[in-house]
């Protein structure tokens, strides 16, 4: 991190995300017994088969397990802070079982619990992966099958979410397996969409007879930079300036509201981009 407050807003964001996923995990998944692959999956079902073990203690041990086989086969730098995610979501799930105990779901709506089970956890997760972590669980054996196998990751690890989906199935009935797999699917969709919106950005272009001032308006309002080059009209033969600039939502409505006073006449388009890298936005 460059400063102490950009490691601040990294280390507020990350804990975000493990805290929105263990509640996820304690307040939907583990009273609906939604075992939907993963260690929390696995920990569900342990907690059940097991008497007096929680959720929480069950996370430990299987990310405890999987933290000793990543630094064996990766190495301590490789992990970084997997190691740290592993036991912070573990603790935060322990924590929440000790303040808020769930004996029973809050609803009797199963399909809505459902949402709320992925949802929460998707969010938290989109939040982690949006700031270069990990929740740890099932990423490391991931990053072991990468380097040490030609293994598809990606089929490896859903194959054994619908495992661990079809053991819960076989452990609470057929509805919770169905239920699990729907989740299963579902949190995979959630997680994009939401590191989508969370690295959407406006990228907006405008031609105006006014030049000077929409880049004055970009560079000293909006503190953004932007690509200025001349473009020749099809229809009028003249030449135009024309400016692309890359905006968050609310710089791109601030522009088109001083553009709608200066120059009603300026073209304008406006296309959503589900993620910019690069200065001033998220490193290579």
């Amino acid at each position: 991190m460059s400063s102490p407050g950009e490691f601040a807003k990294y280390a507020f964001l990350l804990n975000l995300g493990l805290f929105l996923t263990a509640a996820g995990i304690h307040l939907f998944k583990t009273p609906n017994h939604f075992a939907m692959g993963g260690t929390s999956g696995v920990s569900i079902i342990m907690a059940t088969l097991w008497p007096g073990m929680n959720v929480g203690g069950a996370l430990f041990i299987i990310n405890g397990i999987l933290v000793a086989l990543g630094i064996i086969f990766l190495g301590v730098k490789t992990m970084g802070v997997t190691i740290y995610s592993s036991f912070a979501l573990s603790a935060f799930v322990s924590l929440l079982e000790k303040i808020y105990p769930m004996s029973a779901p809050f609803t009797n709506d199963t399909l809505l619990e459902l949402c709320f089970a992925v949802a929460l956890p998707a969010a938290g997760s989109a939040i982690v992966f949006n700031v270069g972590a990990s929740t740890g669980g099932t990423d490391i054996v991931a990053m072991i099958l990468s380097k040490y196998t030609s293994m598809e990751i990606g089929r490896a690890l859903l194959i054994s979410d619908l495992a661990i989906a079809a053991w819960a199935g076989g452990l609470y009935g057929i509805a919770t397996g169905l239920y699990c797999v729907l989740g299963t699917f579902a949190k995979a969709f959630m997680v994009d969409s939401f590191i989508e919106s969370l690295n959407q950005r406006k990228v907006v272009t405008v031609i105006s007879s006014h030049p000077e001032d929409v880049k004055n308006f970009i560079l000293e309002k909006l503190h953004r930079s932007a690509t200025v080059y001349t473009a020749e009209g099809a229809y009028t033969g003249q030449s135009e300036q024309v400016f692309t600039t890359v905006l968050t939502r609310r710089q791109a409505v601030l522009l088109r509201n001083h553009l709608r006073r200066v120059d009603p006449k300026a073209f304008l388009t406006i296309v959503n981009s589900s993620e910019i890298v690069g200065k001033g936005f998220r490193a290579l």
